[in-house]
């Protein structure tokens, strides 16, 4: 059920927001009411993985409880933690990682003839990647202090279940969201405007931008007929790089908003990531949920700034490329991570200096650049097919032998606007624009007018148009 589906738009968004009104003054039936809307949400894309996260956060409840009553730095408690971190990284690599084990186990083997493994097939669950790395955090959060653990296994529940953010995130620590679970803050007017308002961005980034330039993208990566030339892949990567952004910030404003909507606040996950002048501030700005989490549990882990320089890079390097692993169970994935890892290390050792010492706009185009380099690999089916287009990008004469690419007019349009939209705060004026277009009230509500209107015509599309997932759905 997608957030933009009729489903989920006329039918459970309307009920679950108009009992959880009915019930208002009722702490225990309005959490109820959140929770078995958020399971039943859930379960309706994935109900064979419900059993999964509930035995399992049966476990994290109780290794939390325990925790909590363990002295911090004591044997038992890293003893407990390591329970729960194990247990739950155990469920991530079964699900998404099982496969490309046994497969790249199986190409080692092949050489020395022996009989291929069975691999065996396994569904991918939608949003295990986000649900396990809550599930984590809940646990290393109260092993460190950070947060108490949750007063009841329910409670704990409509934290790992919470539907806004369940599939694609942000990545919530449950001490950002623990007053307001404590709470059930109690939806007001004022919330709900600013969160349909939220809401109804989303759904215009994602239909109307996101999904038509999807549609270029993938008829440039998916054609198998021949192989790419120099225009077509620089429109594939161009596209995929606009379309990335703007489908994974839509469910992010999808997300923020219903919360919004019903009074809870969620983090933001994206700051106009393509104004970045260097790759450590383009992570400061692009799914900044990540980001934060693999800071705060695996860099400083592993020594953070308090180790010498090259130990420093080497941590850089490594979390990126767990970042990859993280994102995908393929090789591309992996080169990805690997590729933002390095550069950040690059930055650390000198390229920050040098891109402070260049204008804005050159250092901001050299790092769209690295970035959009990056989308390749991440994008690419096999790191053959990457390969095949860095050597088509390079060479401005080669003309491809694809039949089924086919770049219309209202792709090229949509990748104009998105351009647009994105280089926008680059413009010198950019502060007094954006403080103009909140004030005075008129032109507010002139901007109200045209995201409704903007916003029925992406729901009539949403609805003829196939079904299109978000991107970050099976990650």
């Amino acid at each position: 059920m997608l957030f933009y589906e009729p489903l989920f738009l006329f039918l459970f968004l309307p009920l679950v927001y108009l009992l959880y009104l009915l019930v208002e003054r009722q702490f225990r039936l309005r959490a109820a009411v959140i929770l078995l809307a958020s399971v039943f949400f859930y379960a309706w894309s994935e109900p064979l993985f419900v059993p999964v996260v509930l035995l399992s956060g049966a476990l994290d409840h109780a290794l939390g409880l325990r925790l909590a009553r363990a002295p911090r730095q004591s044997r038992r408690a890293h003893t407990l933690l390591a329970i729960g971190v194990v247990a739950n990284i155990g469920i991530l690599i079964h699900y998404k990682y099982t496969r490309f084990l046994i497969e790249n186990i199986d190409s080692l083997l092949h050489g020395l003839a022996i009989p291929p493994l069975t691999v065996p097939q396994i569904a991918l669950p939608i949003g295990v990647s986000f649900i396990v790395f809550e599930k984590i955090t809940y646990l290393v959060d109260i092993q460190r202090g950070l947060s108490r653990p949750a007063p009841s296994f329910t409670r704990y529940l409509l934290y790992v279940f919470f539907f806004p953010k369940l599939l694609a995130g942000p990545i919530i620590k449950y001490h950002e969201m623990e007053a307001q679970i404590e709470t059930l803050p109690a939806a007001n007017f004022d919330d709900f405007a600013a969160g349909f308002l939220r809401f109804m961005l989303g759904v215009v980034k994602k239909t109307l931008l996101a999904d038509t330039l999807a549609t270029g993208a993938d008829s440039v990566f998916n054609d198998r007929t021949g192989f790419v030339g120099f225009g077509d892949a620089w429109w594939g990567v161009i596209l995929f790089t606009f379309q990335i952004y703007f489908d994974f910030s839509a469910y992010s404003d999808m997300a923020i908003g219903i919360a919004r909507m019903l009074g809870f606040r969620l983090r933001e996950n994206f700051n106009m990531p393509y104004i970045s002048c260097s790759i450590t501030e383009f992570w400061h700005r692009w799914h900044i949920s990540l980001s934060t989490w693999i800071r705060e549990y695996l860099y400083i882990p592993l020594g953070g700034n308090r180790v010498g320089v090259a130990r420093q890079y080497l941590n850089l390097w490594i979390c990126f490329l767990a970042s990859g692993i993280w994102h995908g169970a393929a090789w591309t994935y992996v080169i990805w991570g690997a590729y933002n890892g390095l550069f950040l290390a690059l930055d650390k050792l000198f390229l920050l200096r040098v891109l402070r010492w260049v204008p804005p706009l050159v250092a901001n185009a050299f790092t769209f650049f690295v970035v959009m380099v990056g989308w390749v690999l991440f994008r690419a089916h096999s790191l053959d097919q990457a390969g095949e287009f860095f050597h088509a990008m390079l060479h401005p004469g080669l003309i491809g032998t694809t039949t089924q690419i086919y770049i219309t007019t209202d792709i090229k349009t949509a990748a104009v606007v998105a351009a647009i939209i994105c280089a926008i705060p680059r413009l010198p004026g950019w502060p007094w624009l954006r403080d103009q277009a909140l004030r005075p009230e008129w032109r507010a509500f002139a901007v109200q007018m045209v995201l409704a209107a903007l916003f029925v015509g992406a729901v009539g599309k949403a609805v003829a148009d196939p079904f299109k997932p978000f991107l970050y759905f099976r990650f």
